[in-house]
């Protein structure tokens, strides 16, 4: 695969964004059309998308918004609890430093490859950092102050919820203006770093978690895996499921989101042992048997939202799957 193969993350880490966008005067559904993803993921929390396609959605909606420090604004509603089963297992640690030891033990298996969480102590403090090993460049601080918000939502269920870093450090230029961005984080901030950084008092690390925890236990397995790094056929089975949520997947569409070619793609996937059309082919059973089990969804119509053109020829790929047809193995299922 080419060397720009994106890392991954989950839909659920862009947050309340619709509702967000609305109350800035910006419009989720352009923005939508204008990236190229579908719609529907926001359905969808669990859904897994290329992490640049991330940064580039959060560079559009900036845009559309007019407002150049969106991601650190929309950094402000976010919840860590909220990020899918990740969030609300970190945040189900008794202390801070152990909820930071799981946020890194975990992040890159449960939630977002290549993302990189760094912590060291620096005289009476902490600083913990966040850094992105994705080359893409669009809309990256966007994503990085994003991050920023969570981390500093997730120190807030230990120290409190008005509690506030004693500065961010972010990559943007030494020399660009911080007023607006003290303005939102409420804090000192200062640029010209190698990565974006929290800093706070060492004492809050032994600080126990305020409230209830016992009801964000969570079973992650549930969760659909999240691509491991260099994982050429599990990215692009990833980026088919994608697909799926409007129809069915064409090549140039999956190439396009893992930013190569579609020669390039079925040269590794031939390399694999395997093709295009049988990946699309095993997503397409896997994505049946699920609405044909968790939906009440008429067959017609899951015929045609896994983009087939009508009950029959549904049917007729369903027989060569299972060896039944889709009735028989709903009531089956049921």
């Amino acid at each position: 695969m080419a060397p720009r193969l994106s890392g991954f993350t989950r839909v659920s880490s862009l947050g309340p964004i619709s509702a967000f966008m609305d109350r800035q005067g910006g419009s989720i559904s352009r923005v939508f059309k204008n990236s190229g993803l579908p719609l529907a993921v926001l359905d969808q929390p669990d859904l897994i998308v290329p992490l640049r396609e991330q940064f580039r959605f959060l560079e559009k909606a900036a845009r559309d918004t007019g407002d150049p420090y969106f991601g650190a604004r929309l950094g402000q509603v976010v919840k860590g609890k909220d990020l899918s089963g990740f969030g609300a297992w970190v945040c189900s640690a008794d202390t801070l430093q152990g909820a930071i030891m799981r946020s890194h033990a975990g992040l890159n298996a449960m939630l977002q490859t290549s993302t990189v969480l760094s912590f060291k102590r620096w005289g009476q403090n902490v600083r913990w950092s966040i850094e992105f090993v994705e080359p893409e460049s669009e809309g990256r601080h966007h994503n990085e102050f994003l991050g920023v918000g969570y981390m500093i939502d997730m120190i807030r269920d230990y120290a409190g919820p008005k509690w506030r870093p004693d500065v961010i450090m972010t990559v943007l230029p030494r020399g660009t203006p911080t007023t607006t961005l003290e303005d939102i984080f409420g804090t000192n901030i200062s640029h010209g770093h190698a990565v974006s950084t929290i800093e706070f008092d060492t004492s809050l690390l032994d600080h126990r978690a305020i409230g209830d925890i016992s009801h964000r236990n969570c079973d992650v397995r549930a969760e659909p895996a999240i691509p491991a790094e260099g994982d050429t056929v599990a990215s692009i089975a990833t980026v088919m499921d994608l697909a799926l949520q409007e129809g069915y997947p064409r090549i140039e569409w999956v190439a396009s989101m893992l930013d190569t070619s579609s020669r390039t793609l079925q040269r590794h996937l031939k390399t694999e042992g395997t093709t295009f059309n049988r990946l699309v082919d095993d997503a397409l059973n896997r994505h049946a048997k699920n609405l044909l089990r968790q939906t009440s969804a008429s067959i017609t119509d899951i015929a045609l939202r896994l983009g087939y053109s009508d009950h029959a020829h549904f049917t007729r790929a369903f027989r060569r799957w299972t060896g039944v047809a889709p009735s028989t193995y709903r009531r089956q299922q049921l």
